[in-house]
């Protein structure tokens, strides 16, 4: 059975399928957004945010919403967990507002997909349906048909496929395979605040660097929570990323290490997992009717905090995209995709790299370490430019 419907499908419900939702029907298209899992929800815990995203939410109308479940950090700082000496520290309020114009913020990953989602919800261009596993899509020139596993198919003017790491759309658009597997894997927790030793409970977001290991820690939730993510060197795969961790390999992983991280790492019972996998940049992600949005498109690793910043910067410019374009589809997914590719795969190549550099182990860590700690602070801000001063 084909379900009619002169509207965009977006398949995925997560923060960059939400948000493309958002931004179109603040456009007036209407929306079909399709979630496999039998409710919008967001698993996870912290996500960072940085002004180029803020920018976006300007955008977009949210700001306000957001803000209200967001803590702001007065630091960015970086430390030696084989030394314990802090290696360089950016604060983040007065000079770096003044710079980069939006602030810094760390939040629930749920607390922000439920702002989009509760947007979504009350727009009457947008309808959003749950337990829709897609199965494929065909492209008919004149429109798109996404069929789902229950026999329906819903017809549509375009598919935006937001998917994520393991996109069906992408799968059936591109066929370049599985994902790089990066020999990386995350464990994340979350902590009250209460149980974090008082000298560690900073309003800082604290990255312990070390040899193929690194852990970061901050408050969100208005300080009732710190979020824990250890990252480390392992050859374990397991696809999605909500598996039960093993803690064994997790504190091998972590050996020598001071005993601040040792004791953060201690703090936590139960971890979840999730192993660390991008793919090389590439062109092609829209073709005819169809394109593919955040980590469908260019999936990387979370060393420079920009994975969903950059679903949402995409939701955002395919939005402005497809309205200038008056109902010349292909055209606005080729404008789309051509804007968003240099940046988009700059971010991919940059968070490799920086992979690299957090987890250095003898000399490079002692260049690291002296390169970093020598930065001024106006010099630390050129560095993020590219980032934070957004498309």
């Amino acid at each position: 059975m084909n379900e009619p419907g002169n509207r965009q499908i977006v398949v995925g419900g997560g923060i960059g399928g939400l948000t493309t939702a958002l931004a179109l029907s603040q456009r007036g298209f209407k929306v079909l957004a399709l979630e496999r899992a039998q409710q919008f929800r967001e698993i996870g815990a912290g996500i960072q945010l940085g002004p180029n995203v803020w920018r976006m939410f300007e955008k977009l109308g949210v700001t306000d919403e957001i803000k209200a479940q967001t803590t702001f950090p007065d630091q960015l700082v970086t430390m030696d967990s084989i030394s314990g000496q802090q290696i360089t520290r950016i604060p983040l309020k007065e000079k770096f507002l003044r710079r980069f114009r939006y602030p810094y913020g760390l939040i629930h990953r749920a607390d922000l997909h439920a702002v989009l989602f509760e947007k979504c919800k009350s727009s009457p261009l947008v309808t959003l349906r749950t337990s829709q596993k897609v199965l494929g899509f065909t492209d008919l020139t004149d429109r798109v048909t996404v069929e789902v596993e229950e026999g329906v198919k819903y017809d549509g003017e375009t598919l935006i496929g937001a998917d994520g790491l393991w996109s069906t759309i992408r799968r059936q658009l591109i066929k370049d395979g599985q994902p790089r597997v990066s020999g990386h894997i995350a464990y994340r927790a979350v902590l009250p605040v209460d149980e974090v030793p008082v000298h560690l409970r900073t309003n800082s977001m604290t990255l312990w660097a070390g040899p193929n290991n690194h852990l970061v820690t901050y408050p969100m939730r208005g300080w009732k929570l710190f979020n824990l993510v250890a990252t480390f060197h392992s050859d374990r795969y397991v696809e999605g990323w909500d598996s039960q961790a093993d803690a064994e390999e997790l504190h091998r992983s972590f050996q020598g290490v001071v005993p601040d991280v040792k004791t953060m790492l201690n703090k936590i019972d139960a971890w979840r997992m999730w192993v660390l996998c991008d793919r090389d940049p590439l062109r092609g992600w829209s073709r005819g009717r169809v394109t593919l949005l955040g980590d469908a498109a260019h999936p990387m690793l979370p060393y420079i905090a920009q994975g969903a910043a950059m679903a949402i910067e995409d939701a955002v410019v395919l939005a402005e995209e497809l309205q200038r374009a008056g109902g010349d589809y292909p055209g606005a997914f080729a404008a789309y995709e051509q804007k968003r590719h240099a940046r988009t795969s700059r971010a991919q190549l940059m968070s490799r790299q920086s992979g690299e550099f957090f987890h250095a182990s003898g000399p490079a860590r002692e260049m690291r370490n002296e390169f970093m700690a020598r930065r001024t602070e106006d010099q630390a801000h050129d560095a993020l430019a590219w980032i934070y001063d957004g498309m």
